[in-house]
C-alpha cells in the first residue's frame, strides 16, 4: 500500500532527507476549474532512492517545511511544465522555487519538439509507458486508491532520469546557459503576479475608440479583481463576450445594463453589476486627454509580407540544424516584427541565445547578405559576397 503523509512531524522527515540531494524531482496535482486561484490537492516530490507523497488537505499538514525546501537555494528543483505548479507555490506560499530546472523547456532546447509530454519524454529517454487511466481523478476526493496514488508518484520518479539525461545533453552540446535564460523568465515574480490594471491585455478585442478602450481596460481590471476575492473563474464573473458588448454598447445604468444580450437576465440588479458600473462610469468619465491611446497597428512596410515567408524557411533550416524546436527559437510575431523593423525588432528572438542562433542570420537574410538555394534536394543557406 503506497503511504500519503498527513502527519506533520513525517512531514518534517521527508523534507530533511529531500534536503540533503542536490535536486528533487517535483509535481503537484490540483482543481481550478470552479475557483480563481488552483486548489493543490496533493504534492509528489521524489530523489534517488527517496519519494514522498504529501497531502496538503489533511487537517494535520502545515506546508512550511515544502516551502522552506522550495526556497532552498543549493537544492534544484525539477519540474516538467512548471508554470502552474510554480504558480500554486507562490500563491500559497509567497515565494517561487529556485533554482528551478523545467525538463519540458529543456526538452525543446534538447530537440524533442515544441511542449512535448511527460509521458512522451518518460517514454523516448527511458522506454517506460505510463499508465494515464488515473489522469482525470478528483484529487480533493479521500480515500485517494493505490493506482491513484501510484499515477501521480510516476510523475515525479520517472522524471528524475529525465532530468539527468536532459541535464547531461545540455552540458554535451554547451546549451545549459540557454535554459538558464529561459528559468529567469521562469521564475520571475512579474510572471505570476500580474497587475489587474493589465488584464485587458488577455482579450482579443480590436477596440476602433479611445473611450472603447477605456471601457475595456476598467471593467478588466474590475472583473480580475471580482475574480480574485470570490476565488471564481474570470468567466464565472462575466463572460469575454460580455466585455467587448459593454465597450461599445457603454451602458450607465441597471436598466441599460439589462438590456445587454451577453448579461444574464436579473443580474443587473446585483451588487457586483453595481460595482461594475461603477467601473464603466469611472472610464466613461475620464477627459479626453486621459484617453488610452489606441494599440498601433502600423502599416508593414512593403516586401516584409514577402521576408516574413524566407525567415519562416530560414527559422526551419536553422531548428533542423541545431536540433531545437522553432517554438523555442522564435513566434510568427516575431518573423513578422524582424521582417518590418529589422535591428529595431524588441523581440526575444533578437535577446540573448536566440539572436546568437537565430537573430543575427535573420538580420542577414532581410539585409541581402545572406541567401537560400535548393541544392540536392535541400534547402541551403549562404553568404553573399560583399
Amino acid at each position: 500500500m503506497i503511504h500519503l503523509i498527513t502527519d506533520q512531524s513525517e512531514l518534517e522527515d521527508a523534507i530533511r532527507k529531500f534536503e540533503t540531494f542536490e535536486f528533487v524531482t517535483v509535481d503537484t496535482e490540483f482543481i481550478r476549474e470552479t475557483t480563481f486561484w488552483p486548489e493543490l490537492c496533493l504534492i509528489q516530490m521524489a530523489a534517488p532512492g527517496v519519494s514522498a507523497l504529501i497531502d496538503p488537505l489533511s487537517p494535520g499538514i502545515d506546508l512550511k517545511p515544502f516551502f522552506r525546501l522550495m526556497a532552498n537555494e543549493s537544492v534544484t528543483k525539477v519540474f516538467h511544465a512548471a508554470r502552474q505548479d510554480i504558480e500554486i507555490i507562490f500563491h500559497l506560499g509567497n515565494l517561487i522555487p529556485h533554482p528551478v530546472f523545467d525538463t519540458q523547456v529543456a526538452a525543446m532546447v534538447c530537440g524533442f519538439g515544441d511542449s512535448v509530454s511527460y509521458d512522451q519524454l518518460v517514454q523516448k529517454v527511458t522506454g517506460t509507458h505510463i499508465d494515464k487511466s488515473s489522469r482525470f481523478t478528483d484529487w480533493r476526493r479521500r480515500p485517494l486508491t493505490d493506482k491513484q496514488l501510484t499515477y501521480a508518484l510516476a510523475d515525479v520518479t520517472h522524471l528524475i532520469d529525465v532530468y539527468l539525461y536532459l541535464k547531461a545533453e545540455l552540458e554535451r552540446e554547451n546549451r545549459a546557459h540557454w535554459l538558464l535564460e529561459e528559468m529567469d523568465v521562469l521564475t520571475s515574480q512579474e510572471t505570476y503576479d500580474p497587475d489587474p490594471a493589465d488584464a485587458w491585455k488577455r482579450l482579443k478585442m480590436r477596440v476602433r475608440k479611445p473611450i472603447e478602450l477605456a471601457v475595456v481596460q476598467s471593467v478588466a481590471e474590475w472583473r480580475d479583481r471580482e475574480a480574485r476575492e470570490r476565488n471564481v473563474p474570470r468567466g464565472r464573473v462575466i463572460k469575454d463576450d460580455a466585455i467587448y458588448e459593454i465597450a461599445q454598447q457603454q451602458p450607465r445604468d441597471a436598466a441599460a445594463l439589462s438590456r445587454l444580450r451577453t448579461t444574464p437576465k436579473g443580474w443587473e440588479r446585483s451588487s457586483a453589476a453595481t460595482s461594475m458600473l461603477a467601473a464603466i462610469n469611472a472610464a466613461m468619465e475620464l477627459p479626453k486627454e486621459s484617453l488610452p491611446r489606441l494599440p498601433k497597428h502600423s502599416n508593414s512596410p512593403e516586401g516584409s509580407g514577402a521576408a516574413a515567408e524566407l525567415l519562416k524557411v530560414l527559422l526551419r533550416i536553422v531548428s533542423e540544424k541545431h536540433g531545437v524546436a522553432t517554438k523555442m527559437l522564435a513566434s510568427s510575431d516575431d518573423l513578422d516584427r524582424i521582417a518590418a523593423d529589422g535591428e529595431n525588432a524588441d523581440v526575444p528572438a533578437m535577446h540573448g541565445w536566440r539572436r546568437e542562433v537565430f537573430g543575427d542570420l535573420a538580420l542577414k537574410l532581410i539585409a541581402g547578405d545572406m541567401a537560400l538555394k535548393f541544392e540536392n534536394r535541400r534547402i541551403r543557406v549562404f553568404d553573399l559576397p560583399a
